[in-house]
């Protein structure tokens, strides 16, 4: 029995639907990573880091110089008899100097972060390098939150998840902070910050 000429002329497309496995985005095992532009990915931010610097520092220094003049033509010994007292010109400079400096520093530094937010590709460069862009803001009765994330990433540093370390991102911009009546409160006033900066105590 032969196969319909009709049927051999029909693309598989058939047989692509009713397959559980398509190289699809859309389907059950479709690679969903973001990869153009336009896409969405997740940003996860976690920073637990601790820093601590100490340094000191010592320097000294001590000189003296010494001139005269005993013998100039004569000189000296008829200068000598009108100088009062016992000056004289055989020892007309005695110069001398010390410095010292001491100094101490020390830097503690300890920063704990832990946030996701949602980035969208903007650009693919030539390279296929994805240039990414998110922001966050949330308001909480009078207080605003903002959370800001830009820079660069590939896609092989994407996870199967969709999601993206902040430490795999290149030039990275991160930027949290808010505004609001309790961020107003803790900031001093602007005549003391105009204090601050003009006097000199």
């Amino acid at each position: 029995m032969g196969v319909p000429e009709s049927f051999l002329d029909t693309p598989d497309v058939t047989v692509d639907r009713a397959s559980l496995w398509s190289g699809g985005r859309g389907s059950l095992l479709g690679d969903r990573r973001a990869g153009q532009q336009g896409d969405i990915m997740t940003v996860v931010i976690q920073i637990d880091e601790s820093a601590e610097i100490s340094n000191a520092s010592s320097r000294s220094r001590s000189g003296s110089e010494n001139s005269g003049a005993a013998q100039l033509l004569g000189i000296p010994q008829v200068v000598d008899r009108i100088l009062p007292g016992d000056g004289s010109l055989a020892t007309a400079g005695e110069f001398s100097s010390s410095s010292s400096s001491d100094g101490q520093g020390s830097v503690r530094r300890s920063e704990s972060l832990e946030l996701r937010v949602a980035a969208t590709v903007t650009d693919v460069l030539r390279n296929g390098v994805l240039r990414i862009q998110g922001s966050q803001e949330v308001r909480v009765n009078f207080e605003i939150r903002e959370l800001l994330v830009t820079g660069y990433v590939r896609p092989e540093d994407i996870s199967r998840r969709n999601e993206i370390t902040y430490d795999k991102i290149a030039s990275a911009r991160i930027s949290y902070g808010g505004r609001g009546q309790i961020s107003d409160v803790q900031q001093p006033r602007y005549g003391q910050q105009i204090a601050d900066i003009i006097l000199p105590f």
